[in-house]
């Protein structure tokens, strides 16, 4: 063993000689827990600065050191910089080299890729996995505890936004370069739009003017539309693939048929990911590019499963038509069928199960690619009961909807062909990616943090954190220490 290792051997030895002395009259094992928690993260953070000394101690003084500028540096000296680790704090010595009107440039800093700032690799991961999941006080608060190192919040605000800014490279490189064929039957993709508070400036353009217009109706508290108006909505979307999962209508609608049908298929290589800074047109076409990458060949069935709004619907079929690809636009049954519970009850008292069993047959029909007939038989059952413009309104609403969208609830063929008619996987998306987090301890956001919250934490929910980490490093390491012309043309 290297003799300058000496402390860090001390160290280890003493650890064990505690061990060995604790041994006689062992205390609980949550004492002994704590007890190797903080001597081995002080262990390891001695291990890991003698060996950045031993590294300063072997780096040879350089000639004819050029930066990315071109520019020579010819003079050289000794400089320190400190680094917060997981383990503490540890200081690097190393050589940097000058030249008048040029900053200096760090030989020994680039061959170990640090960052330009204080917080190693290692921290700055740990800082940024804790933000997509939790609040930035509990993310400090945690590393607080279960490390040996410390990150103020607004520095830890500023690693999370540093770290999320690959985000839109990272899967546009992936596309580019990992294309695969998928071996389900269907590739589904999905979107919604789910509000986040922003501070004022950051609203869009319309919601910020309504709410300079709006009148605050009470003092303490916002009421529902002022709400409204404070909210950026972000474009949530999801793409998988799931196989095939034929069922007949009945056993949709009939709890005890459904309760027989084997288990659904689960998805497959699920992204999902939400922005408040594109605009959902850009959201689609990212989509249109992540099922590309999945489905090379055109060999999958394309399913869009939309909620059934009127400018969601136009979108997606700008995106369809822009991008010139075939696929099946369905709507969210479980949407239609909160229209059809509205239109029941405006023929049956309220807690009729009559009203249930009316809404279970016209449900039926849906699912059997009768949504026209439906919606012309409630018309006729509500003008034979005599029912009032205003009595019968939500019914007509529910017929309307059912005849205007009626190529979106081709319930039939999606069925037979076994494809999803539901949107459950981007409501949890909603649920999960950005209402839990973003909605936490009602906090308020700027629109570049909340960005890069939603990018770590789609990373982490897509199964990707690891790949994109190793990507984000390698892309720091070309922004921080940018080769020279010489160097690029050598490459």
């Amino acid at each position: 063993m290297s003799a300058s290792y000496a402390e860090a051997m001390r160290k280890a030895n003493e650890i064990r000689e505690e061990l060995i002395r604790r041994e006689d009259n062992p205390p609980q094992a949550w004492e002994i827990e704590q007890l190797l928690d903080k001597s081995g993260r002080e262990l390891i953070r001695t291990f890991l600065q003698e060996w950045l000394d031993n590294l300063a101690a072997k780096e040879k003084v350089q000639v004819d050191v050029v930066g990315p500028d071109g520019i020579r540096r010819p003079y050289a000296r000794g400089r320190s910089r400190t680094l917060m680790t997981p383990f503490g704090e540890v200081t690097a010595n190393r050589m940097g080299y000058s030249a008048p009107g040029a900053t200096s440039v760090f030989p020994l800093d680039k061959q170990l890729n640090l960052p330009l700032r204080t917080y190693s690799p290692a921290m700055q991961d740990r800082v940024a996995l804790g933000v997509a999941n939790d609040s930035y006080d509990k993310t400090v608060e945690q590393i607080d505890l279960h490390t040996g190192g410390h990150v103020p919040k607004r520095q830890a605000e500023v690693v999370a936004t540093e770290y999320a800014q690959d985000f839109d490279g990272f899967y546009r490189q992936r596309q580019a370069t990992e294309h695969y064929q998928a071996k389900e039957d269907f590739l589904i993709l999905t979107l919604d739009g789910k509000g986040v508070v922003m501070l004022h400036e950051d609203l869009r353009e319309q919601t910020r003017q309504r709410a300079e217009e709006s009148v605050h109706k009470l003092e303490t508290r916002l009421s529902a539309g002022e709400k409204h108006n404070r909210k950026r909505m972000a474009t949530v979307a999801a793409v998988y693939s799931v196989d095939a999962y034929p069922r007949a209508p009945e056993e949709i609608m009939d709890k005890e048929a459904r309760e027989q049908l084997p288990p659904a298929p689960k998805p497959v290589d699920k992204r999902v990911w939400a922005s408040l800074e594109h605009s959902p047109a850009e959201v689609l076409d990212e989509m249109v590019a992540e099922g590309k990458r999945r489905d090379p060949t055109g060999k999958l069935t394309w399913v869009f499963l939309v909620d059934g709004s009127d400018e969601q619907l136009r979108q997606v079929h700008k995106a369809i038509k822009r991008h010139k690809i075939l696929a099946l636009v369905l709507m969210d049954f479980v949407h239609i069928l909160d229209y059809l519970w509205d239109a029941a009850w405006c023929l049956y008292k309220q807690a009729d199960p009559a009203a249930e069993e009316w809404m279970k047959q016209r449900a039926i029909d849906v699912l059997l690619g009768k949504s026209s007939d439906v919606a012309g038989g409630m018309r006729r059952s509500a003008t034979h009961r005599g029912l009032s413009e205003a009595e019968r309104k939500p019914l007509d609403i529910c017929a309307n909807h059912l005849i205007k969208n009626r190529e979106h609830l081709r319930y039939d063929e999606a069925l037979k062909k076994g494809m999803p008619i539901a949107t459950g996987v981007i409501e949890g998306a909603c649920r999960h990616l950005v209402r839990r987090r973003m909605e936490c301890s009602g906090a308020t956001w700027r629109l570049k943090g909340a960005e890069a919250v939603l990018r770590l934490r789609a990373v982490s929910m897509s199964g990707d954190w690891k790949e994109y980490s190793a990507y984000h490093r390698e892309k720091e390491r070309s922004r921080n220490y940018p080769e020279t012309a010489a160097q690029r043309l050598a490459a």
